[in-house]
């Protein structure tokens, strides 16, 4: 298996304590990457477990970026494995949707699945950059240290990815007669 040490007891509680409170992060990221709730908490899973099997190498940067990345290095890992595209992150929304007020969740609903089926229909550098600065709300040298680019990249990359999904949405709503602004 691997030459970590196992994880004692002092260990386990710094891990509980470190990184387990970035679990719903790993988890909305794995969801985005994978595109498949259920896949996503496979992901999520595995990548806890490798993060517990490499916590001796943590030295006490921050622990978020730092599992993120695992979570990626991971999910590229087992796409380098398997291949293929798993199910539509719109399809798995869809399921997910429910609100107390039905006029205000259909028309929330309807946003969000317009946004999750352009941002899914991205190229993954894409998607992915936009994830962790949108949804994660990392800085730009966290998604630095997470995606191993530097920082210019980053911004550049992320200023190319709001392009895009701006223009995926113009393209599903039929332009600026929706209202869309300008992202």
């Amino acid at each position: 298996m691997s030459d970590a040490p196992k994880p004692d007891g002092r260990t386990l509680e710094r891990f509980r304590v470190i990184v387990l409170p970035h679990l719903d992060s790993a988890y909305g990221f794995a969801r985005w990457l994978t595109r498949d709730p259920v896949a996503a908490q496979d992901l999520a899973q595995e990548s806890l477990l490798r993060a517990l099997r490499y916590f001796h190498a943590f030295r006490g940067e921050e622990a978020r970026p730092w599992l993120l990345r695992i979570v990626r290095n991971t999910w590229t890992d087992t796409r380098a494995g398997k291949g293929g595209d798993p199910v539509s992150l719109v399809a798995a929304d869809e399921r997910a949707t429910e609100a107390p007020d039905p006029e205000q969740s259909a028309l929330a609903g309807d946003r969000r699945r317009h946004v999750a089926a352009a941002l899914a229909a991205l190229p993954v550098d894409v998607r992915e950059v936009l994830v962790l600065r949108e949804i994660e709300d990392l800085s730009y040298k966290q998604i630095a240290a997470v995606l191993d680019l530097p920082i210019g990249t980053v911004m550049s990359r992320l200023a190319r990815a709001r392009e895009k999904l701006a223009a995926e949405l113009r393209g599903r709503l039929g332009g600026s007669e929706h209202g869309l602004p300008d992202l």
